[in-house]
């Protein structure tokens, strides 16, 4: 799972992946209660820290993080330690991202922005339909006492993770995301971190607007929903429900790119729909790069492609169930 935004760029669970963690105590926290924890001292404290992501097929980046709120709004900067540099600070759903080799900085407004060391993706209250909640222990993860819990799905259309909670707070220190086999496919977790850390919200957000010396480009994007684009789903996916529908920029062609979003409160898949075109879109298939894959095929004169953290076999249920409107 590629919580830290900025860097990314079955019916039955098998038995180890259900036996590897011993239910919770009775009186501790609903499965909604506890990510509820999560999402509320991601959001509300005050900490600075560097964060690592590493895939399963060796691929690692990592990123310093800076995050502040006042109980109103929220700021969030991160700086990107590997790759070419990067800098992104949101505040609220306004989001500047400096490039600086090329000296563009790009505006937009993202909205459900689920970001590490958050986890929650919408106000989905059906998440215990799809996941159990089961403790797993307690490990020390950048210097900070974590219990550790697993979250496991009750079919195979999603991946389970394992997260470990700081104590006191809640805030999440690292989570692995994982295969119907309990393997780990992609890790995001801190290698250092301040809590409560002296962040200042002035001083971020006097960065967001120092852009001298940068050519500034806004991503459109226009609410709108599937039903006016000519789009709907010919059978729903179990437990995911459509949380946003955007018209993204264009193509070469002109034609603006749909993207449709859903979320089971935990995964998040969005479709992209757009026309068809030779150059571009020449093979059809699958590609997969730790934890998130992307399904894209051709529908007439369309190219639909399927992105998500879940497994293959649900982003192609979704791809073959988007039709056109008559």
């Amino acid at each position: 799972m590629v919580l830290l935004w900025m860097l990314a760029g079955a019916l039955t669970l098998p038995a180890l992946a259900v036996q590897a963690a011993e239910p919770a105590p009775q009186g501790d926290r609903s499965i909604g209660e506890w990510l509820l924890r999560l999402h509320e001292a991601a959001r509300q404290r005050s900490f600075v820290g560097t964060v690592v992501v590493t895939q399963s097929g060796g691929g690692s980046s990592a990123a310093k993080v800076w995050h502040v709120c006042d109980g109103r709004q929220q700021i969030e900067k991160i700086e990107s330690l590997t790759g070419a540099p990067r800098t992104t600070i949101r505040r609220n759903e306004q989001v500047v991202t400096f490039l600086q080799d090329s000296r563009v900085v790009r505006n937009e407004q993202r909205q459900g922005l689920a970001t590490f060391p958050g986890l929650l993706r919408s106000g989905n209250h059906t998440i215990a339909d799809h996941y159990l909640l089961r403790s797993d222990g307690s490990e020390r993860v950048a210097g900070h006492d974590a219990e550790r819990f697993r979250i496991v799905p009750k079919d195979t259309l999603r991946y389970g993770y394992r997260i470990w909670s700081e104590r006191t707070t809640g805030l999440m220190l690292r989570i692995e995301t994982l295969d119907g086999d309990g393997k780990a496919l992609e890790q995001v977790a801190f290698t250092e971190l301040q809590i409560n850390a002296p962040v200042r919200m002035e001083h971020l957000s006097r960065e967001m607007t120092q852009t001298d010396g940068y050519r500034q480009e806004r991503l459109a994007q226009t609410p709108t929903t599937a039903a006016e684009e000519g789009w709907h789903l010919r059978t729903p996916v179990a437990g995911f429900r459509p949380v946003s529908c955007y018209r993204r920029g264009s193509v070469p062609s002109g034609a603006a790119i749909v993207q449709w979003t859903f979320s089971d409160g935990l995964a998040t898949v969005s479709l992209f729909m757009e026309p068809h075109d030779r150059q571009r879109h020449q093979t059809e298939g699958a590609r997969v790069m730790g934890a998130t894959g992307s399904w894209g095929q051709r529908t007439d004169d369309w190219w639909i492609t399927a992105v998500g953290e879940v497994p293959l076999s649900t982003l192609q249920l979704f791809a073959k169930a988007l039709v056109r409107r008559p």
